[in-house]
């Protein structure tokens, strides 16, 4: 009876050994994945960082050109004044008709 219960434990003891093989193996595959998903999440957080790092300096840029294109326009203070941006304009055109005039008197030929 003794070597039948031997045998009996001898069972159990595999079995249990067997059992601890397949623990050990799901255990390590559970670890790889917990750290593929660290990793993972690691680099997701390097990727925001760097998004959020990137729009700060587009939304710190667009302040500046706001401000900058204000001040040209005349709507902040120390800006050029619409009616001096508007003088100025109208000086242009006039001064590109005289132009036009000019070079089209003195490269005008009177035709035979």
């Amino acid at each position: 009876m003794s070597t039948s219960r031997d045998r009996v434990e001898d069972t159990y003891e595999m079995q249990n050994d067997q059992r601890l093989d397949e623990l050990h193996s799901k255990l390590r595959s559970l670890r790889g994945v917990t750290t593929d998903i660290y990793d993972d999440v690691e680099r997701q957080n390097t990727t925001l960082d760097e998004t959020r790092n990137s729009f700060a300096s587009f939304g710190a840029s667009l302040v500046q050109s706001s401000r900058r294109a204000s001040q040209a326009f005349g709507i902040g203070s120390g800006g050029v004044k619409q009616w001096r941006t508007i003088g100025y304009c109208i000086a242009a055109f006039v001064a590109l008709w005289i132009l036009w005039k000019v070079f089209r008197w003195f490269w005008w030929t009177p035709s035979p």
